[in-house]
């Protein structure tokens, strides 16, 4: 009798695995979230990203009021079986919720976080 895939996955005490999202074409990492068991067999049987927000203690389908899901290509587990990485297509361009094409927008020069990606559309225009 084979594990079941799921159970391969360390999981964290809370029954949470961190989950990477990267874009399929450049490269780019775009975002960090979590998912537990439910959001990740969604997110295989739905071909697109479902999170678990930890802040609201529920599914979170990614672009679910934005319209900027996440179309999942890819999904690859690491070596200690403890992450996950999304290979996927951004729809809109948009993967952080300020705005910009991803999360990780500033970077430490001098001793200071210095903002080095435009925001792309206004989160206000976004999320109602």
């Amino acid at each position: 009798m084979s594990v079941s895939w799921l159970e391969e996955i360390q999981w964290t005490e809370e029954g949470l695995v961190p989950v990477i999202a990267q874009d399929h074409v450049s490269g780019r990492i775009l975002m960090f979230a979590w998912m537990s068991r439910e959001s990740l067999a969604l997110t295989v049987a739905e071909a697109y990203a479902v999170y678990w927000s930890r802040s609201r203690q529920r599914l979170w389908r990614k672009g679910e009021e934005s319209g900027h899901r996440q179309k999942v290509l890819d999904i690859q587990l690491d070596c200690d079986s403890d992450v996950i990485l999304l290979k996927i297509e951004q729809e809109g361009g948009i993967a952080c919720h300020t705005g910009r094409e991803s999360c990780f927008f500033r970077s430490l020069t001098d001793g200071e976080w210095q903002t080095t990606e435009p925001v792309l559309k206004d989160p206000k225009a976004i999320y109602k």
